[in-house]
This record gives C-alpha cells, structure tokens and sequence, in this order.
C-alpha cells in the first residue's frame, strides 16, 4: 500500500494534467469508484469571497446541532489534510494513504480504456467522497473549487446550493465580466431545490434570479430574509442581533473579523434556515453555539500580539479592499508593516493600488507557488504606482527571512500584517506557530 507521503507526492503529480473545466473526467472517476457522492445531505456553497467562512460557519451550526457533518474545502494553509474534515477533524494520513490507492487503481482503468487521467482536484474531490461515504456523514458542506458549473464537486444534487458574494477572480477561466462569472457560479443551482444568495452586485444578482426562475429553484435572498445589527466588535470578535423571516436571535457571537463576517454569518444561518423545507430544523441554541465556535485560520486571523501580527489570505480585489478596511476600523493610527506576496495570475496591480497607500513599511516575498511573482517583480510593481510616496521596500524571496525581518522591524504598538496569498500565509502560519 502507499505511505502518506507516497499518496501526496501521487496526488501532487496529477497537477501536470492542469486545470481542466468539465464534468466528463469527475463522472467516469466516481463511477468506476461506485458514485459514493450519492445519497448525502449535501449544503454547496460557490461565490468568490467568503466561501470558505460561510462553510466552516454552516459546519460549526451543524455539529453544534448534533449531526456528523463533513466539510470539502480549498486550498489548505498548512496540511493537505485541512481539505476533508469530519466533525471538525481533518482526515488521517492513513486513510488519505488507503483511499488514494482505491483512486489511483481507478485513474489507471480510466487510462487503459482511453478515457485519460482526471485533474488533482478532480482526485482530491474523488478521495473526499469516498472518505465522507465511508464516515456516513449525515450532511457535507462541500465548497467548490473554482466557479461551479464545470467544477469537480459539481456532480450532486445538494439540498441548498449557497452563493456568497460573486466578484472578479480567475477571469481565464470564468469569463471577463460579472455576468460571465455569475453564470458559471449559477451552474450549482439545481431544479426544485432551494438556492440561498448572499448580497451581491446588481449585475450578478440578475444572473441568479434568472437562472434560479429558468430552475424553478425557491430562491432565498439574505439581504431581504435576514437583517442584523452590530452591537459591539473588537479584536477578540463580534456580537450582533440577527432577525431573519424565521427567528430572531439576540447577542449572537463570533470570533472572525471584519464587517464582512457578518454578511457571511447572516448567509450560513439563512442557508441552515432553509433545511426546514427538508424537514430539518437545527435548534435556535445549536446557531448561537455552532457560529460563537466556528473558526477559519488565515482570514483576519491574528496570531500574536504586542506587536500585532495579523494574516490574511486576500488573494483577489475585493479581498484586499475587505483587509485594508478591517486595518483601518481595527487599528487606526498604528504604523503597518505589510508583507506581501501574490501570484501572477492575479490582478496585481489593482490590488497593490489599494493596499499600498495604507503601508508604512513593505516587505516583498514570494508565495510557495510556480505561479507566484518573485518578490523583485512585485517591488518594481510597487515602485511604478503613481503614488507620490513609496516606502522603503525590503526585497526577500525567502519567507522566513520575510518574517524575520518585519517581526525585528515592528514596535510593540506596530501592526504587521502577511497578505496577498494563501500560499504565503499559510507558510507563514506554520513558521509562526513552531
């Protein structure tokens, strides 16, 4: 049998068959496997931002109510096994050993009948499958990968599809405009089944309401169904009033920063809400509990005080706008020293516009990724924004070197903050945290 590692170096390998959009390869992969994607309660969850948080709050509500619950996200921070967790617990190496070789015999029959290998996250969703099959979860809360019409989770019929804020990311892909990305976001809308949507941009909106009208699929709208007012917020978290057309809860609690969250709670307690519709009724002191406990590492997380040290995996525009308005509510008037790190692919240059201004200092590094810009390129990046005044920038490909130099650069009262990848920020949290 395959060692852990064996089974990650296999699993790792298949990134050479890239990224592929399309359900053909993920449907003929569970087959041969005995489609163990069926037969579970399933919440999906698509959007561009704010996926990850609404999971883990939907799978925090859900345990607190009692259920075994399984919940699929990407990508990890600092395991591969963050990925498929059952109540709460990552999945052990020797069952991501044992299940890789029930998938590997699998990618092999698909090779010899001429029907090719699946991609890495068609294999890891494979494996994620079959381990949730096998635990009988009572409901998965399954996060796609990328967009949602030809993503690899989608090949079930979940109960509630849920949509968080759709914005722009992986425009290669999903198309150049809001409406092209919407579209393919909406391809996890199933007929008759109920589909729960977040605030979002005009544009986007119309997509869902269209597609969830052409599906005869109940469409719930957060921002009309659930209204919330914020009682008070610190560094330690939120409490907030919440009435949806359901209930009202009073001082309810979260850990997770930023006005953001809010919207993002308010969107995993409606999605919860509707598995009455199913039958389903997930108690008023489950939510309090479930949302009070939910925990996503990476996302406004701080690691440390006296300095402050604080990460964020904002990746895409509207992540960075969403982290430079938490460092201005939640330290005003402290000094910022900001390392950073991001991948090609994105839009860099828009993001370092907004982020920028705010810095006091800047560190540049490089993400643990082929697709990362080297720290030099991001510099030069910097240097040519049409700012009257830009910070000295120390220059370091080496992440722990990046570390070290903020860490010994910061003041007790300074805030320094790891952003711009999630491939960074995880690498950081590691070093951090031993």
């Amino acid at each position: 049998m395959l060692s852990y590692r064996e089974a990650l170096e296999y699993i790792h390998g298949m990134t050479k068959f890239g990224i592929r959009l399309g359900l053909e390869k993920i449907k003929k992969l569970l087959e041969i496997l005995g489609n163990p994607q069926e037969g579970i309660n399933i919440v999906h969850v698509a959007g561009t931002n704010g996926k990850g948080s609404t999971c883990s709050m939907i799978d925090s509500i859900l345990r607190a109510a009692g259920y075994r619950v399984g919940l699929y996200t990407s990508p990890y921070l600092e395991v591969f096994n963050e990925r498929i967790k059952v109540d709460g617990r990552n999945i052990p190496d020797d069952d991501i050993a044992r299940l890789t070789e029930k998938v590997k015999s699998a990618v092999e029959e698909m090779e010899k009948n001429g029907w090719g290998a699946p991609t890495e996250f068609e294999a890891v969703t494979a494996l994620g499958f079959l381990y949730f099959k096998e635990q009988k979860v009572d409901f998965l809360v399954l996060e796609v990968g990328m967009g949602g019409r030809f993503d690899a989770t989608n090949v079930i019929t979940p109960l509630v599809s849920a949509i968080t804020p759709i914005s722009y990311d992986h425009q290669q892909y999903l198309g150049s405009t809001l409406t092209e990305i919407a579209r393919e976001k909406c391809g996890i809308i199933k007929p008759g089944r109920v589909t729960v949507t977040a605030p979002q941009n005009e544009e986007a909106m119309k997509v869902i309401e269209e597609t969830c009208s052409k599906l005869n699929s109940p469409l719930v709208k957060v921002e009309k169904e659930a209204h919330y007012r914020l009682i008070n917020w610190g560094v330690e978290g939120q409490t907030f009033d919440l009435k949806t057309s359901k209930r009202e809860y009073d001082r309810l609690k979260i850990r997770l920063l930023g006005d953001h969250q809010l919207d993002n709670a308010a969107t995993a307690v409606v999605a919860v809400e509707a598995l009455q519709r199913y039958g389903i009724e997930i108690p008023l002191e489950a939510v309090r509990k479930g949302l009070e406990e939910a925990r996503w590492p990476g996302r406004l997380e701080i690691l440390k005080e006296n300095p402050y040290v604080l990460i964020d995996g904002a990746h895409n525009i509207a992540g960075i706008q969403v982290l430079k308005e938490a460092l201005l509510k939640y330290f005003p008037a402290k000094r910022i020293i900001l390392v950073i790190g991001i991948l090609s692919d994105k839009d860099y240059v828009d993001m370092l516009s907004e982020i920028i201004p705010i810095a006091d200092s800047i560190i540049t590094t490089r993400p643990d990724s082929p697709r990362a810009l080297s720290a030099a390129e991001l510099a030069e990046s910097i240097k040519r924004l049409p700012f009257e005044k830009i910070p000295e920038i120390y220059i370091s490909d080496d992440i722990a070197e990046a570390v070290d130099v903020a860490l010994n650069m910061a003041a007790p009262d300074d805030v320094v903050v790891f952003a711009g990848s999630l491939y960074l920020i995880g690498k950081v949290r590691s070093l951090l945290k031993n």
